[in-house]
């Protein structure tokens, strides 16, 4: 039990794929704009991410055990196969979300935080549960990072910000807070 809340941990605050990888910077940069479609697309990340995560253990334990090779391959078939799913929910059940998500609902499919936890979770031998757990972090420290960037953001505009740091270079300061205080995260927790 404690490798499972240490695994969830891990991936949400210490390894987080945005603030420590850098993975899936487009759409932390380009939907954080707003506190509440980046908590949706955060949502709908950690749906895609739960699906992968299932899918690729499947794939790695009983279909690819001969073909290593073939991994990468289907794991973007699976990734693509979910996203374009929830593109079709998302649409049906909220149209006023779908157009809000704009381009960033399909571009999931080549998010490289959800090709990345697929990738990590197989290469570290996670088996279903592990998987699980670590898919439910991962995608719940995407929508954190989401979430806090689209809050700082929403401040931001209504501060008086020099004219010469305004807009893009605003973002990517804030961004570079967020990493470095993320970063503190492993110091706290190297002991456990």
């Amino acid at each position: 039990m404690n490798e499972l809340v240490w695994i969830f941990v891990s991936a949400l605050l210490i390894n987080n794929f945005v603030l420590a990888y850098f993975l899936g910077l487009c759409p932390f940069l380009g939907v954080s704009g707003r506190l509440q479609t980046s908590f949706r697309l955060g949502l709908a990340t950690v749906f895609v991410m739960l699906i992968t995560a299932l899918c690729s253990w499947f794939l790695n334990t009983y279909v690819l055990v001969h073909a290593p090779y073939l991994r990468l391959i289907s794991f973007i078939v699976v990734i693509a196969s979910t996203v374009q799913f929830i593109e079709m929910v998302i649409k049906k059940a909220s149209p006023a979300l779908f157009r809000a998500l704009g381009i960033f609902l399909p571009l999931i499919t080549t998010n490289c935080a959800i090709l990345g936890l697929a990738i990590f979770a197989t290469n570290k031998g996670y088996g279903f549960v592990e998987g699980m757990i670590y898919a439910l972090g991962a995608g719940l420290g995407f929508t954190l990072a989401l979430v806090l960037m689209a809050g700082l953001r929403e401040e931001s505009e209504m501060a008086e910000v020099p004219r010469l740091i305004r807009g893009t270079a605003m973002n990517l300061i804030i961004a570079g807070i967020l990493s470095m205080a993320f970063t503190g995260f492993a110091g706290l927790f190297s002991g456990a």
